[in-house]
């Protein structure tokens, strides 16, 4: 923009298009090019567009009337939302030979250590409720990203394996955002598809540090599509470099550190109460 460098105002010359035209032209010119970007050629593509879209791809509101059971890393998983009310159980027998139940619910987080409630130091408990939510909050995404925390941003397009994506940042607002506000998330959804096909983080609980994940075997289930990933890590990523993992897959430079599988899964929809 061309800026005249002493105060004052000037007519246009001739051949020149006056500054409130011009102003005019290029709003009109902006808002059309927004507007391409989206499938329907009806509104402009927003971070709210594409995770709308997205949810809906993957099932919905499916699972918020639903239970749905799973195993993950030998323990059995159980996930109930109807109409609001909601609990993730997690089950498994520990080295001990202890039957260990574990609840998170609206009531909050009880774990039971052969049927009876455990009086546990309130830093395992914490880690514990943690745990169980990290493998629900997975598992259920991109449900999770209308939530009523969540502060999305709109990035741009990016190119992963050929692919062309919709880059999405997610952030959390203190109140209402869990223990884990502060975690910053990117996620890559096609701009065809709609799958969440990648998605980096940067998290403080527990301890400090970042993972890429890729989504594999995509399989819809009870009309809900689930999906496994492989989870990457690369050394120096920072809170404010986690969309850097996209150059860094592309080229090669991460490294494989587990495999996020879910097996068994079972969805049973429930009458809304």
């Amino acid at each position: 923009m061309i800026t005249d460098s002493k105060s004052g105002s000037f007519g246009a010359l001739p051949g020149m298009i006056s500054r409130p035209r011009m102003f005019f032209l290029l709003s009109l010119v902006s808002l059309s090019m927004a507007c391409t970007d989206s499938p329907e050629n009806s509104e402009p593509v927003t971070a709210q567009y594409v995770v709308d879209r997205a949810i809906e791809v993957y099932g919905g509101d499916i699972l918020e009337n639903a239970r749905v059971t799973f195993d993950f890393r030998d323990k059995a998983f159980v996930m109930t939302r109807n109409s609001g009310v909601f609990s993730y159980e997690r089950m498994y027998t520990d080295t001990a030979g202890a039957d260990i139940h574990e609840i998170i619910s609206n009531e909050g987080f009880t774990r039971l250590i052969n049927g009876e409630q455990t009086d546990t130091d309130q830093d395992l408990l914490a880690r514990m409720e943690r745990s169980v939510n990290a493998v629900v909050y997975f598992t259920r995404l991109p449900n999770q990203l209308n939530d009523g925390a969540v502060i999305k941003r709109y990035l741009g397009k990016s190119v992963i394996e050929g692919q062309n994506y919709h880059e999405i940042e997610i952030m959390f607002e203190q109140e209402g955002g869990g223990r884990d506000y502060q975690d910053r998330f990117i996620y890559w959804f096609h701009t065809e598809r709609f799958t969440m096909d990648y998605m980096a983080y940067y998290y403080y609980t527990d301890e400090q540090g970042s993972r890429f994940r890729k989504a594999v075997n995509i399989r819809e289930i009870g009309g809900v599509k689930f999906q496994d990933y492989l989870n990457y890590t690369a050394p120096d990523i920072t809170f404010d470099t986690i969309q850097d993992y996209e150059t860094l897959f592309n080229e090669g430079r991460v490294e494989l550190v587990s495999e996020i599988t879910n097996e068994n899964i079972v969805v049973e929809q429930l009458v809304a109460n």
